[in-house]
This record gives C-alpha cells, sequence and structure tokens, in this order.
C-alpha cells in the first residue's frame, strides 16, 4: 500500500472532485466517519458545511484543507467493508480518528484506490501540525496495515513495477464537460508525482507520451507575460485538441510557479539515475553494426525510454530528449553528454531505406558470421583477366574433375578368332 497525503486551502475543491467522480461512475462514498445520518441521504452541502464548521473556528488558518490517498497493488481485490477498516485503522494511527473524514473508493484506474477528505482543525479550535506527518506518522502506519491486512508492500519490487499511467484517449473524451478535464487530470496528477524533469519542454515530452500538452502562448501574447500555463489533449497527429483548460483549475494546481519549485527540486533527485541510463542508450548502439532512428526508437523503447528528436519548422533535428519511464526521469542529450547530443546521435544512425534496412540493421552476432561474397554480375564482367600461368599448366598432374574412376576389365579375345585374323 502507497500513502500520499496533500494539504490545501479548498475543502470544497476536494469535494468536487470526488463527487464528480461519483457522479461519472468512478467512485463510491463508502464511509463517513463522525457525519450525523446516513451517507446515502446526505447531499453536497451538508457534507461541506460539517467541514466549514470546524475551519470557522480557527479563521486565520487557511491551509485546512487534507486530502489522503490509499493505493493497493492491482492484483488486489479488496470489498468495501475491509476498505472501511483499512481507513478507520490508517486515520486513527495519524491521529485524525476524532476528525470527521469522508472516503471514496475509486476504481478509475488500474489499481484500486481510497481518497479520504478531512480537515486539521479540530472541534477544540486547535490546528494540527501537518509538517512531517507523513514521514512521523504515515510511514510506521502504512507498514503497520500492511501487516495486519495482509497486503502488498509498498517496498517490494512488485508493487514498483506496478504503477502505470493511463494515456487521455482524445476519441473518448466529451470536449468541454468534466471528463475532458478529468482525463487531463489523470495524466499530469501522476506525473508531477513520479517522474523527474527540469524545465517545461522536458514536462511537456512526458506529457506528450500520454496524449497531454502544457500551454504557454506565443511571447508576445498576455498569457506568456503573465505566466499563465494551459492544458489540452492531443490528437492523433499529435496536434492540441478541444477547448484547453487553465492550469489553476486542477486540483493539483500544476502552475508555472509550482512547476519552477519543482524544476530546482528534481535537479538533485534525478542525478542518481543519469548513469543508467546513458548505459541503456549505449546497449541499444552496441548490438548493431548501423542502426536507423526508427529502429533505434523501437529499441529504446524496448528498455522503457521513449525518445523524442525535437524539430524546428523546417523540419531539422535541433535537440533530443529521452524520457525514461523506468526510473521516471527525463534528460536531454545534453544534459546526459556531449555524445549524447542530437547531433552526436544524428551521426551514429544509418540512412532510412526500406530496401536496405534489413541489411543495415544487423545485429553484431550475425553480421560477425563469416559469409563469402558473391560477386555481382556487373563486378564479374568488369573483372579484368588473370594472367594464364602455361608452366605450372603444363606440370600440373590432370586428374579426373569427376569421381574415382572404376578400372574396366579387358575382355579376353577367342584363339579361333586370332587364328582367323592371322590367316586372312
Amino acid at each position: 500500500m502507497v500513502a500520499r497525503i496533500i494539504t490545501g486551502r479548498s475543502i470544497r475543491g476536494l469535494l468536487h472532485y470526488n463527487e464528480n467522480k461519483v457522479d461519472e461512475g468512478e467512485a463510491s462514498l463508502i464511509m463517513a466517519s463522525g457525519f450525523a445520518g446516513e451517507i446515502e441521504r446526505m447531499n453536497f452541502m451538508q457534507k461541506l458545511n460539517r467541514f466549514n464548521f470546524l475551519t470557522q473556528m480557527k479563521p486565520n488558518v487557511k491551509t485546512n484543507a487534507v486530502h489522503i490517498s490509499l493505493n493497493f497493488h492491482s492484483s488486489e481485490r479488496i470489498g468495501n467493508q475491509k476498505l472501511q477498516q483499512i481507513a478507520a485503522a490508517y486515520m486513527e494511527k495519524i491521529d485524525f480518528g476524532d476528525q470527521p473524514f469522508l472516503v471514496y473508493r475509486h476504481d478509475d484506474s488500474a489499481h484500486l484506490h481510497l481518497h479520504i477528505v478531512s480537515t486539521n482543525i479540530t472541534a477544540s479550535k486547535e490546528r494540527i501540525v501537518m509538517h512531517d506527518i507523513g514521514k512521523n506518522l504515515s510511514e510506521p502506519a502504512r507498514k503497520a496495515i500492511e501487516e495486519q491486512f495482509n497486503l502488498v508492500k509498498a517496498e517490494s519490487k512488485a508493487f514498483v513495477m506496478d504503477a502505470k499511467i493511463k494515456q487521455a484517449d482524445p476519441k473518448k473524451v466529451k470536449y468541454g464537460k468534466v471528463t475532458t478535464k478529468r482525463a487531463i487530470s489523470n495524466v499530469v496528477t501522476p506525473i508531477l508525482r513520479e517522474y523527474k524533469f527540469t524545465s517545461l519542454a522536458e514536462f511537456n515530452a512526458v506529457l506528450k507520451c500520454f496524449n497531454v500538452t502544457a500551454l504557454r502562448g506565443a511571447e508576445h501574447t498576455a498569457m506568456f507575460k503573465n505566466r499563465g500555463l494551459m492544458f489540452s489533449l492531443l490528437n492523433e497527429k499529435g496536434l492540441a485538441t478541444g477547448v484547453p483548460i487553465k492550469a489553476s483549475s486542477f486540483y493539483s494546481k500544476p502552475t508555472m510557479a509550482s512547476l519552477e519549485q519543482k524544476f530546482e527540486v528534481n535537479k538533485t533527485k534525478r542525478k542518481p539515475f543519469r548513469e543508467d541510463l546513458k548505459k541503456d542508450i549505449e546497449n541499444v548502439f552496441a548490438r548493431y553494426l548501423s542502426i536507423t532512428q526508427s529502429r533505434f526508437e523501437v529499441e529504446a523503447k524496448k528498455k522503457g525510454v521513449d525518445v523524442l528528436f525535437r524539430r524546428n519548422d523546417q523540419g531539422q533535428v535541433f535537440g533530443i530528449t529521452f524520457i525514461d519511464h523506468r526510473r521516471k526521469t527525463v534528460f536531454n542529450g545534453s544534459d546526459l553528454g556531449k555524445e549524447f547530443s542530437a547531433k552526436a546521435i544524428i551521426e551514429r544512425l544509418g540512412k532510412e531505406n526500406l530496401e536496405s534496412s534489413p541489411k543495415i540493421i544487423q545485429p553484431l552476432r550475425q553480421a560477425n558470421r563469416q559469409h563469402t561474397k558473391q560477386p555481382s554480375p556487373i563486378e564479374t564482367f568488369l573483372k579484368p583477366p588473370q594472367p594464364t600461368r602455361f608452366l605450372e599448366l603444363a606440370l600440373a598432374k590432370t586428374q579426373p574433375d569427376y569421381g574415382t574412376a572404376i578400372p574396366r576389365r579387358k575382355k579376353k579375345r577367342k584363339k579361333n578368332d586370332q587364328n582367323q585374323e592371322l590367316t586372312l
């Protein structure tokens, strides 16, 4: 199980996010702790007012919304009753057992997960300190619950390899409606959380892998000057489609200001993964005598690396970006080293030729096999005649070019015949 805690300033926003999921049939409210009445009969305002009653007791605290997600392995099939027990145990262990909270079950991704909405303002008008709550309380609680309920452990290899982000499918999205925003959010939020990138271009390189893009607008526009940012889906041609949505309207708030803070942090976080990525790229080249760009991209993808060649308006390559999905890192070629820059990579690639590609693209183990090269008819015709070696031919023993000769037995002639020949 993986637990994540996010604090914010809008409980209304948290409720809208989860309630919209319920309306779309992708989530369900399975528990309401600290609420009077049955959860099936509570409307949106009744849920919101329960939290507002506490937050208004300490209006000077602006960050009073708490959003927790508990994520389970895709192989785990857990019923609502057990999920309620897990949620209650977790909230008790992080000192939120007496707080009102709502538990939503989400089934909109490859793995089951819970979203818990609460507030850190208590009935005694005190604020629960959230600083280091993840390290001090959440991590010990998570490990204890994994043992208690026999869950797949977050540190296990199986759990790490299970993490996947679902591509946004523009064909299934209803433009201008909640589903558009949700499809983009389902891509942007996990990428922000899991990938390590250091610029908007690198961020966009990852987003493009999942049919989403971030837009700043042209440099002369007001949006660009005001450091605005919008997100849009990409169609099958890689072009932005539909009405873009402002970054500030998403729950994760992926604005330029927050992204730039993440850029700086990620410069340090991605360093340990640099050498492993370089080895993966070199291993692709090492397997071939000559390799085309398309084959290079295919072979890199097999290692979990997407290669993005950046081109200008004239179609010329001016940069290259490597997206390592296994280690969740993004590097421009030049950041890996001079030998991984766009120019250096292009120089190492063979030319695309459909007819000759099977010959050009040969694994080394096949290419190293010794084959006798057969000359073409033209080469044979143009080849100069060799001088005849008369002396060697004269002295050489003649041998038949067929198999060993079988000696023939001589037929004896009768004496009568011989005598007759003599008399004649």
